[in-house]
């Protein structure tokens, strides 16, 4: 595997963003609001990218039953995005209501794995709640797989992760498989391989956005201060798709900030490998090379810390440079 060429001058922006985490899992379920009915999809925590189509899907299926006329979506993240052109797929009208488009959302910093991580509590989720889960995961696994080329910026790639335990990836990473110590050149001798895919954010919420207007939606810039305004819509469905925004809007005072921050350095074409250890995490992407590995619970600066950007850079400067030849 070639090495990641990790360097201060080679870091081309730095990020950091919120994640909308809540011990008890994300939010999917309806309520009356006045003669609205309102459908809520929020609190994804790590998992927003995974879970989109999914968790949308539900929502989709439990506001638009009996329902007629145009429908109403509130938010531009993936969430928001994802759900619009499922109602449009099913045959009603959208207008999204966005305090802010992409790429000015939370979604557009997301590393981009397919893969569900840091949304929930063990001990705090239902036996209802994981039902759902189970049903979000099927369903989002099968649709970004029919969306995997350049247009969508979604591709498959090998990843390797420490795994200090006996078991393996669960059914939703193919092809996983434990390296022996010869079989890699990670310092770690516990490492699995396995196959899964990869979103490049940036581009698969334009193109989403793109084909939300292709498909006739509308777009509305508007920051909504409370249940009311949402009711005093002409829409009678309303989809709630705010992330961490839910938590003052809705009074959801389970939701709070997780901050993640990245450093990205300058693309380098021939990785086509992904990485995820105690050092962080390493996704190659087309618009560079994403190095992560922050949660920090109660967070609200989205403004990147030196300090944790510097500790980002170098433990992976220390893993690659660590890298041991092999057989």
């Amino acid at each position: 595997l070639p090495r990641v060429n990790v360097a201060e001058d080679r870091v081309i922006r730095t990020l950091a963003g919120l994640r909308p985490y809540r011990a008890a899992g994300f939010v999917v379920r309806a309520e009356a609001l006045g003669q609205t009915r309102l459908v809520h999809n929020y609190g994804h925590g790590g998992a927003g990218i995974t879970l989109s189509w999914g968790t949308s899907r539900l929502a989709a299926k439990l506001g638009l039953q009996d329902h007629s006329g145009p429908v109403a979506v509130i938010g531009a993240g993936v969430m928001g995005l994802t759900t619009a052109r499922l109602v449009q797929e099913a045959g009603f009208p959208v207008t999204l209501y966005a305090a802010a488009l992409p790429p000015d959302t939370t979604s557009n910093i997301a590393g981009g794995q397919w893969s569900p991580f840091g949304h929930f509590r063990d001990s705090a989720v239902t036996p209802e709640w994981r039902a759902q889960f189970a049903a979000a995961l099927d369903y989002s696994w099968r649709r970004f797989q029919i969306m995997v080329g350049e247009e969508y910026g979604v591709r498959w790639l090998t990843t390797y992760a420490e795994s200090g335990g006996e078991g393996g990836p669960d059914l939703y990473h193919p092809a996983a498989r434990r390296l022996t110590a010869d079989q890699h050149p990670f310092p770690d001798g516990n490492i699995v391989r396995f196959e899964t895919m990869y979103v490049e954010t940036g581009r698969f919420l334009r193109q989403l956005l793109r084909d939300v207007q292709i498909a006739g939606g509308q777009v509305r810039i508007r920051r909504f201060a409370s249940p009311a305004e949402i009711a005093a819509l002409p829409e009678r469905l309303v989809f709630n798709c705010t992330g961490l925004g839910a938590r003052d809007l809705f009074g959801d005072t389970e939701m709070e900030p997780v901050r993640g921050q990245l450093a990205i350095l300058l693309p380098q074409p021939e990785v086509r490998y992904a990485f995820t250890g105690s050092a962080g995490y390493m996704f190659p992407r087309p618009d560079g090379i994403i190095l992560g590995g922050t949660f920090e619970r109660g967070e609200w600066s989205t403004t990147p810390d030196p300090k944790d950007i510097a500790r980002i850079i170098a433990s992976h400067r220390s893993l690659f440079q660590g890298f041991r030849c092999t057989a």
